[in-house]
């Protein structure tokens, strides 16, 4: 028999598209263009002699060729990590521990999960969550309190490593009566007499005011503040005021009619999160998967996310 042409990135291509549901999402994933992407597919077709899927159904419907691939992968793609995780386990010569801060209220939404995928692949690995709210997490970094602290900016004038995770939408929230429903997207102005509600932050960690009210000069006629998001959205439903927040963190509310979301401005509001460490801690043999798992669990699981 001939020398295969499959490799470990076709399998992983196969998976993506299986898990995200589309070539332009297993794209995203993979940091592909779509084009090499479809260009690798093209191949293994070509090699194999038959289609893998069909390209008009979404989600793709895998052919009886593209399923025992994806049996294969199946098995061998974990085996392959689980070898590579063991090698990066003799090179550290120890167990360790993996303290996170955050800065936002809404990260538990992805993180727990990616913490718990994170601890069967590396159980030896102390996890933990630093409690309470911290206005400056990089501190805890520096300080060693935290060996990841999740930022929503990067500033260059830290001395700390940062790994891109993902950029979101940011939709205003309101009853479903509110006026401002009638509006196709919300600008600055819309706030002036509203009773913004946050989450109890400074103003310069809220999206909304630094990148929409502050730059235009207009602050809300109040600002009104709770620690859980679903009380926020209580006092949204019962016209107490308007929020703004990830879309992911509020979809299950929206497609129970429960509130009404609309864009902040004519392009939207987006915001981004990025895992901030040391050099020391990027050098650990764990942290770049802690950062591959974080980035492949929310992207597969949470809506609107596009990966930075």
């Amino acid at each position: 028999m001939s020398q295969s042409v499959l490799e470990l990135r076709h399998l992983r291509t196969l998976t993506a598209l299986r898990d995200t549901g589309s070539l332009v999402r297993a794209a995203q994933l993979l940091n592909l263009t779509q084009s090499a992407l479809s260009h690798q597919l093209k191949l293994l077709e070509d090699r194999y002699g038959l289609p893998l899927f069909e390209r008009k159904s979404v989600p793709p419907q895998f052919s009886a060729a593209g399923q025992r691939l994806l049996q294969l992968a199946d098995g061998a793609l974990p085996l392959i990590e689980e070898a590579e995780r063991d090698v990066a386990r003799l090179a550290q010569g120890g167990a360790g521990k993996l303290r996170i801060v955050v800065e936002c209220h809404t990260c538990f939404d992805w993180l727990m999960p990616a913490m718990d995928a994170f601890r069967q692949r590396w159980p030896e690995i102390e996890l933990d969550i630093v409690s309470g709210f911290h206005p400056d997490p990089i501190a805890l970094l520096l300080q060693d309190r935290a060996e990841v602290a999740i930022v929503s900016e990067q500033d260059a004038d830290e001395a700390v490593d940062y790994h891109a995770l993902f950029r979101f939408e940011i939709m205003a929230l309101l009853a479903n009566d509110h006026p401002l429903t009638a509006k196709a997207y919300l600008t600055a102005r819309h706030f002036a007499d509203q009773t913004l509600i946050t989450y109890p932050v400074p103003d310069e960690m809220l999206d909304i005011v630094r990148q929409v009210l502050a730059p235009a000069g207009i602050a809300p006629a109040q600002r009104r503040t709770t620690e859980l998001t679903v009380a926020m959205l209580q006092l949204v439903a019962s016209g107490r005021g308007i929020a703004t927040l990830p879309l992911w963190a509020v979809q299950n509310y929206l497609e129970r009619g429960y509130i009404t979301a609309r864009p902040v401005g004519r392009k939207g509001l987006t915001g981004e999160l990025h895992m901030a460490c040391t050099a020391a801690t990027s050098a650990q043999p764990w942290l770049a998967d802690f950062v591959r798992i974080t980035r492949e669990s929310s992207f597969k699981s949470l809506p609107g996310l596009e990966l930075l």
